[in-house]
């Protein structure tokens, strides 16, 4: 669909999302001289930019992956001044600290909406809406057979699973994605059952997500644990590429599952070799993107990184302007060490939920 590019807020140029009135990049692929991140996730946040701008509770998480780099923070709901052009940030749900970006100019509305799900969160803040002319929405689940359940329920699969390990004899290895996941987890699990066991790249996470005043239950790191009488009490939680490291052949008796929104299509699980699957997404399924898009009040919408035809056309059957942008987000699982095996069939990218 044509667009009028000399007006829009926001254009794709070859670094990423830019916004040519404020003259700053939204979660650009490329080193660029100002970034604005939604969140700290690997497609997301990148190293090599000038200066940095986030919500402040994603501060801590952010400089776990980043390192030293220049970096402004905002509260959600903060305003920023960029050359004319308003800037606040605003919860997304997606994990601690994401971020929508809204930017005012010109009598214009746009948000960026980074990742984002609607489904309350105990580790992050919840998902607003913003009132918006113009919404840039992902749709990683933009089909409608996605669905999900209540996420309690879930956690509780995930509990009686662990129980009839523990009363089997055998340690459960559960495989998330070491920032937002792994954190999400803990905080839903039943620390009762056994002890809590964590890879090396959860752990710092943790960290900081405690000192943003998230509440986790006590961890071990892997390396910690030098009694081997605990495995057989012990959730185990790591990164998917876990699943074929020293870990795992550590835990070879060891029952393992993989908690991610791919285990809601049929043959998931199998590809990857898991005893079980457990249906956790930290992305809106297809009733929570209808109805964020719905509550912006937008009349046109962008439509970028996953089902994007389909999400697209439902949205023009209702009498929105809708359409596509390419973008280079997607492979969120960069810094876990995912393979291909982990995504869904004829996926254009990896995808980690």
């Amino acid at each position: 669909m044509a667009t009028d590019l000399a007006s829009d807020l926001v254009v794709r140029r070859p670094e990423g999302l830019y916004c040519p009135a404020g003259d700053f990049h939204i979660d650009p692929w490329r080193p660029v001289a100002r970034a604005v991140i939604t969140h700290a996730h690997a497609d997301h946040a990148r190293t090599g930019h000038g200066h940095y701008l986030c919500a402040a509770p994603g501060e801590g998480v952010l400089r776990v992956r980043m390192g030293d780099i220049s970096l402004q923070t905002l509260a959600y709901g903060e305003v920023l001044d960029i050359h004319g052009v308003k800037v606040s940030l605003h919860p997304a749900g997606h994990v601690l600290g994401s971020a929508q970006v809204r930017l005012e100019h010109g009598g214009q509305v746009w948000v960026v909406s980074g990742d984002y799900k609607t489904e309350p969160d105990r580790t992050c803040a919840a998902f607003e809406p913003v009132r918006c002319d113009v919404f840039i929405t992902e749709c990683t689940f933009g089909l409608p057979i996605y669905r999900w359940r209540p996420s309690q329920d879930v956690f509780d699969e995930i509990n009686a699973w662990w129980q009839g390990n523990v009363a089997a004899g055998r340690p459960s290895l559960l495989l998330g994605y070491s920032f937002g996941k792994a954190q999400r987890l803990l905080a839903g699990v039943d620390a009762r059952i056994g002890p809590i066991v964590v890879h090396a790249a959860v752990e710092p996470l943790n960290v900081a997500y405690r000192e943003a005043g998230v509440a986790l239950p006590p961890t071990l790191r892997f390396s910690e644990v030098k009694d081997k009488s605990l495995w057989p009490q012990a959730l185990v939680l790591a990164p998917p590429s876990a699943a074929r490291g020293p870990m795992s052949r550590a835990l070879h008796q060891a029952s393992d599952a993989m908690a991610s929104g791919w285990m809601q299509l049929r043959g998931a699980r199998r590809r990857a070799g898991l005893d079980r699957g457990f249906v956790l997404s930290d992305h809106a399924d297809w009733p929570g993107l209808v109805s964020a898009i719905a509550a912006t009040g937008a009349q046109r919408v962008i439509v970028t990184h996953g089902q994007e035809n389909v999400l697209v056309r439902w949205l023009q059957q209702q009498g929105l302007q809708a359409e596509t942008m390419a973008t280079d987000y997607g492979d969120e699982s960069a810094n876990d060490g995912v393979v291909a095996a982990d995504a869904p069939p004829h996926s254009p990218v990896q995808q980690a939920p």
